[in-house]
C-alpha cells in the first residue's frame, strides 16, 4: 500500500489553486525526479475545458509539460484536480482517463469553503485505490 508524502507548501498551493479556479474543476501535475517517488515541482495547469464538472488538459501544454519533465529527468508524481460539488473521490471519467499508473491521483473537493477535502489515490486499469496522505 503506497502513501503520497506531500511538503506542506504544496498542499496548500493545490488547495489554494483549487479555490481559485472554483466552480470549474482545477488540474495540474507535481513532478519530482523519474523513479523517486517525490513530489516536489508544482505545476498548475488550465482546465482546457473550463468545467465545473470535468477537466481536460490543454494538449499543447501537456506536451510541452512532458518536453519539460523529460529534459529535467522527472516524471509525473502526482496528477490532481478539484471536485466543486462532490466528494473527493475519482469519478468514472477520472478513472477512464487515469493512465498514469505510477501516479498519485490527488482530488480536492471545494464543495465546502471552509473545509479541506485532500484525498489520494492509486488508479490501476480501472481500480482505484484509497492511499494515506501525509503532509511533512
Amino acid at each position: 500500500m503506497g502513501v503520497l508524502k506531500l511538503d506542506r507548501a504544496i498542499q496548500d498551493a493545490i488547495v489554494a489553486h483549487a479555490r481559485r479556479d472554483h466552480p470549474d474543476e482545477a488540474c495540474g501535475v507535481v513532478a519530482g525526479p523519474a523513479g523517486s517517488d517525490r513530489p516536489v515541482r508544482f505545476i498548475p495547469m488550465l482546465n482546457a475545458a473550463r468545467s465545473p464538472t470535468f477537466y481536460e488538459f490543454d494538449s499543447t501544454d501537456l506536451l510541452k509539460l512532458y518536453r519539460d519533465m523529460d529534459d529535467r529527468d522527472e516524471e509525473p508524481v502526482v496528477i490532481y484536480h478539484s471536485h466543486t460539488a462532490t466528494e473527493a473521490y475519482p469519478s468514472r471519467t477520472d478513472i477512464s482517463y487515469a493512465n498514469e499508473p505510477g501516479a498519485h491521483y490527488v482530488l480536492v473537493s471545494t464543495r465546502e469553503e471552509d473545509r479541506v477535502e485532500f484525498r489520494s489515490f492509486r488508479i490501476v486499469d480501472g481500480v482505484v485505490t484509497e492511499e494515506p496522505v501525509e503532509i511533512a
